[in-house]
């Protein structure tokens, strides 16, 4: 008897050509992103020396998503997500050479990352939910829950590799080459798009008006409101998104103000939370085949609210970098489970606007995220903003605990489908 293969046990999404081919540009891609997101935060920082004003540009990053984002999912189920992504891959590859051009030339300054931070939350504001609702296009349902695990992971050792070597390479060289290379890698997604072959649909109603447009969107958000397989882990990943996923804030303000690192050790400290993060999503991939399960939602929330707490006490390098790891496990537990859960219950006609939905909880409240957690560190210092936020988190973890029992017997049937 033929025993089955590491792949097809543990990544049966890696079997189908498609999704392997854009899997593998998406590693490349963002390792690059990364480096972007490492560079930008200190640049700000270098630049103005303020956690707040480094808030702000966050926020206007996730402004045109927590704004629009809702008018995306009708977009997104109109057209060839192909065709969209290429479009979308294409011009975030033209601002990272811009911003590349800018600081290297040192004619850089605060306005002008605060007016590319926008271009590129508008540009996000379709490529982000498009990429996701993409996936069962590419890997099937079959095997969907073991390709958003797989895309997590990517995600994840991108978060882990790309801030060290950003922090290492900003201290030799200088800061530009961390967006120029960025601009760079967004080649191996544009590539990998080409070389994959989708079924183009040709029943996709396109929107011939703004009025159609809202009644679609109105529709999402009815559709997501009545389905309470999908509302429900929405609602907790809201809050922990709000109150706690802000480490673009809190982690370079953290590595500066109370450790007194350089940007190096900031880098570092990136690659603790991205490490912890590539093994939660690792161990979701190989265990994809039961499907999402409670503990990883609930648990997660639970996991990284006490976290956040334990942080608020540390002055020690390496526990913090330790509690990072931990966080990053937790917080991609609940997410990437959220995401499957999601995709599994919606359907093909909705699946954008849901995805655009899920977008707008995950990432468009990062505004308010931003300017909430910058405020609150530039007053009251990050200890206090660490011991809040992750008091919040605590307290909604717990409430939704008292849905457990509902959303467990909606796993269960879900999971029983899926043998």
């Amino acid at each position: 008897m033929q025993h089955p293969s590491i792949t097809e046990k543990y990544f049966p999404a890696l079997k189908e050509r498609n999704f392997r081919i854009y899997w593998l540009g998406q590693c490349l891609s963002l390792i690059g992103t990364w480096m972007q997101n490492v560079g930008q935060s200190w640049l700000v920082l270098e630049l103005t020396g303020s956690a707040q004003k480094l808030s702000i540009i966050n926020a206007l990053q996730f402004f045109p998503m927590m704004l629009f984002s809702l008018f995306a999912g009708p977009i997104i189920d109109s057209f060839p997500k192909k065709r969209i992504l290429l479009f979308t891959q294409s011009a975030l590859a033209i601002l990272a050479l811009i911003l590349a051009f800018l600081t290297w030339t040192n004619i850089i300054q605060y306005w002008m990352v605060l007016i590319l931070a926008v271009l590129l939350g508008i540009v996000q504001l379709i490529d982000n939910p498009c990429r996701h609702a993409f996936v069962i296009e590419l890997s099937g349902k079959e095997a969907l829950t073991n390709a958003v695990a797989l895309n997590s992971t990517a995600f994840n050792l991108a978060r882990m590799a790309g801030p060290a070597v950003a922090g290492l390479l900003i201290e030799a060289i200088g800061i530009a080459p961390c967006f120029f290379l960025n601009g760079i890698s967004f080649i191996a997604v544009i590539l990998a798009l080409l070389f994959i072959k989708v079924q183009v649909k040709t029943d996709l109603k396109k929107p011939e008006s703004i009025k159609e447009i809202l009644n679609q969107t109105k529709e999402g958000i009815i559709y997501t409101a009545r389905n309470k397989n999908i509302l429900t882990p929405l609602l907790l990943l809201g809050v922990i998104s709000l109150f706690i996923i802000n480490y673009n804030i809190m982690i370079p303000t953290f590595s500066k103000t109370i450790l007194h690192r350089t940007v190096s050790g900031y880098g570092f400290l990136m690659t603790s939370l991205g490490l912890g993060s590539f093994f939660a999503a690792l161990t979701l991939a190989m265990k994809s085949t039961k499907g999402p399960t409670l503990i990883r939602l609930y648990g997660g929330a639970l996991g990284v609210s006490i976290a956040y707490i334990t942080l608020s006490f540390q002055t020690d390098y390496t526990v913090t970098a330790l509690l990072l790891g931990f966080i990053g496990f937790c917080s991609i537990s609940l997410s990437t489970s959220t995401n499957a859960v999601l995709q599994l219950e919606s359907d093909n006609a909705h699946r954008g606007r849901v995805m655009s939905i899920f977008m707008l909880i995950f990432g468009g409240v990062t505004p308010i995220g931003a300017l909430y957690s910058g405020t609150v560190i530039e007053r009251f210092g990050v200890p206090i903003y660490l011991q809040v936020s992750g008091a919040i988190g605590l307290a909604a973890s717990i409430i939704a605990l008292f849905n457990i029992h509902f959303l467990s017997h909606v796993i269960r049937k879900r999971n029983r489908n899926l043998k």
